[in-house]
């Protein structure tokens, strides 16, 4: 709030209280130009006579000056700014770039150690085990040890985490199904396809609607994950199939996630936590009635021999760098929109599809680049007008 003072003949008093003209906190009338009565303080003083604005009639004589107090209410809205520094916004942008730059690397880098241990190690029910068993060991010592402040969680909470838990079970075990049989470039180019499972359930399991640009977009998804399936050079239908059940899996995991944790205070990185943990105590008894203890020391032995020790630190990078890139991503939900969100998702497949090919050298047809090509630029369309007003 800026006062606003005016100037005149007459007894000193300010608020009521006597002050003379000499006071050390207001300067003497002869000291100030008759046509400048302005002094300065943190919050300026204008000065005006009460006569009238023809200040130069007055007669030069030593007066008391009688000072009256306002306040401007285009002032007070000015004062009460709140002026945001760039280098905040500069931060969080940096944050967040930082962010997206680490979800992107772990998950190329989980890709490529995954694909190596399912080339030698093909069983996938225990790789997908071992990435959740890896990921609630790290939150439990984290907790433990007070890295991470732990979640104030009821059985209420649990409760409602169980069907995310197993819808994440299925989607988690059906990708690495899915890797272990085809290319890592294929599954993701299927699973690009997220977005028209997402709609489909939506419309005629929730009975929501969408616009039209929304069931446009699904077009390109559609046919760009055909057109990629037919040409595949080393088609594999277990790995298709895979691809696709993990696709609506993770659709009814978002789903159900939506649903049930409106008004659960927990971060994102905590609450990738639990559902690691619910996931691992879910997933376990199927691992082992699935493959089993036996073949699982069959084919360890048999990976020893032909890979080396090499294979048990691909086990142990596959499994840290699962629960971390899931984390960051989960973290990053905290921090941005779920269009951006949504965006650097799409900007993430391609990262993964392009590095593996160049990796592992997968061959890949023109026709089949195209429609990768085609699917990724439909997952981008839906991502820009799913959340258009």
């Amino acid at each position: 709030m800026i006062p606003a003072v005016k100037l005149s003949p007459g007894p000193v008093s300010f608020s009521g209280t006597n002050l003379r003209s000499k006071s050390a906190l207001v300067p003497s009338a002869f000291s100030l130009k008759p046509s400048k009565f302005v002094a300065s303080s943190l919050r300026p003083l204008y000065l005006a006579p009460l006569d009238g604005p023809r200040t130069a009639e007055q007669k030069p004589r030593r007066q008391p000056l009688e000072f009256k107090c306002s306040a401007s209410a285009a002032d007070d809205k000015e004062s009460k700014t709140e002026v945001v520094p760039v280098r905040s916004e500069a931060a969080q942008k940096l944050k967040i770039s930082i962010y997206f730059a680490t979800w992107w690397a772990l998950n190329v880098i989980f890709n490529i150690y995954n694909k190596k241990v399912l080339n030698a190690f093909p069983y996938p029910w225990l790789t997908s085990t071992l990435s959740l068993a890896c990921g609630s060991a790290m939150m439990l010592v984290s907790w433990a040890t007070r890295l991470v402040e732990a979640p104030k969680t009821d059985l209420d909470f649990w409760k409602v985490l169980f069907p995310v838990a197993v819808a994440h079970t299925i989607g988690h075990v059906a990708a690495t199904v899915s890797m272990s049989k085809v290319a890592v470039s294929f599954t993701h180019i299927i699973k690009s396809a997220e977005p028209a499972f997402s709609v489909l359930v939506s419309r005629f399991l929730l009975g929501e609607t969408f616009p039209v640009p929304v069931y446009l977009s699904l077009l390109p998804i559609i046919g760009g994950c055909a057109l990629a399936a037919v040409t595949e050079l080393n088609f594999n239908m277990v790995g298709f199939m895979g691809a696709m059940i993990s696709n609506l899996a993770f659709v009814f995991r978002n789903i159900f996630s939506k649903k049930g944790m409106k008004g659960k205070s927990v971060s994102g990185m905590n609450y990738y936590a639990c559902l690691s943990i619910m996931s691992l105590v879910i997933l376990t008894p199927f691992a082992i009635a699935m493959e089993g203890p036996q073949m699982w020391a069959a084919g360890w032995q048999k990976a020893l021999a032909e890979v080396g020790p090499n294979v048990v630190w691909w086990v142990a990078a596959q499994s840290v760098f699962y629960h971390l890139y899931n984390q960051v991503s989960y973290m990053s939900l905290d921090e941005i929109s779920p269009l951006t969100f949504s965006i650097g998702n799409t900007m993430k497949r391609i990262s993964v599809i392009v590095s593996s090919i160049i990796i592992f050298h997968t061959p890949v047809r023109p026709v089949n680049a195209l429609g990768a090509a085609i699917a990724i630029l439909g997952t981008f369309l839906y991502s820009q007008v799913i959340l258009l007003p």
